[in-house]
């Protein structure tokens, strides 16, 4: 009964992918990573066709190479480059930054929910491929906190991050990729 609840209360299904939240002001449609937890975890309320098109919605809009936006480019409040002063990167932390530990997630995610394991496991091992690149910018041998949500994604927050380092080493081990 509570998947079912969840379901009836965060599916979007105009855009095929979950509110962000659900209050007594209404629903919020913006896309954001959050959802995919309720993919990805243990247990999770959302599986299958809807899992599919949570990982789907998350890929066209949030990933990037080296992590996933925490919003929709296509969002009004996007913010792609976390620069400026103390209010201006902290007004973009949650509003478009890329962070490297959510490609954990989303690996997860994209595993759990695939129609074809195969395909996902290849893509998986691309996108692993690709954030391992950021092995080489900032500090040797570690991975930055956050990155820019816009190309060229430059590195930013803490030059070492444990979990982004982490989550990467994971997913690598929990699926042998």
């Amino acid at each position: 009964r509570a998947r079912e609840a969840f379901v009836r209360t965060f599916w979007y299904a105009e855009g095929g992918y979950l509110y962000d939240c659900v209050n007594e002001r209404g629903r919020d449609a913006a896309i954001r990573p959050n959802q995919l937890l309720a993919v990805s975890l243990p247990h999770a309320p959302i599986r299958g066709e809807k899992g599919r098109a949570v990982v789907d919605v998350c890929r066209r809009h949030l990933l990037t190479p080296y992590g996933l936006r925490t919003l929709s480019p296509r969002d009004p409040s996007y913010r792609g480059r976390y620069v400026g002063g103390w209010h201006e990167r902290d007004s973009a932390y949650h509003q478009g930054t890329a962070w490297a530990w959510l490609l954990g997630p989303y690996i997860d995610a994209l595993i759990v929910s695939a129609e074809v394991p195969s395909v996902a496991r290849q893509e998986a091992q691309r996108v692993i491929d690709g954030a391992l690149g950021a092995l080489d910018e900032g500090a040797l041998g570690t991975i930055n906190e956050i990155f820019d949500g816009d190309a060229p994604h430059a590195a930013r927050g803490c030059i070492a991050q444990a979990w982004s380092v982490a989550e990467i080493l994971r997913v690598k081990k929990a699926y042998g990729i």
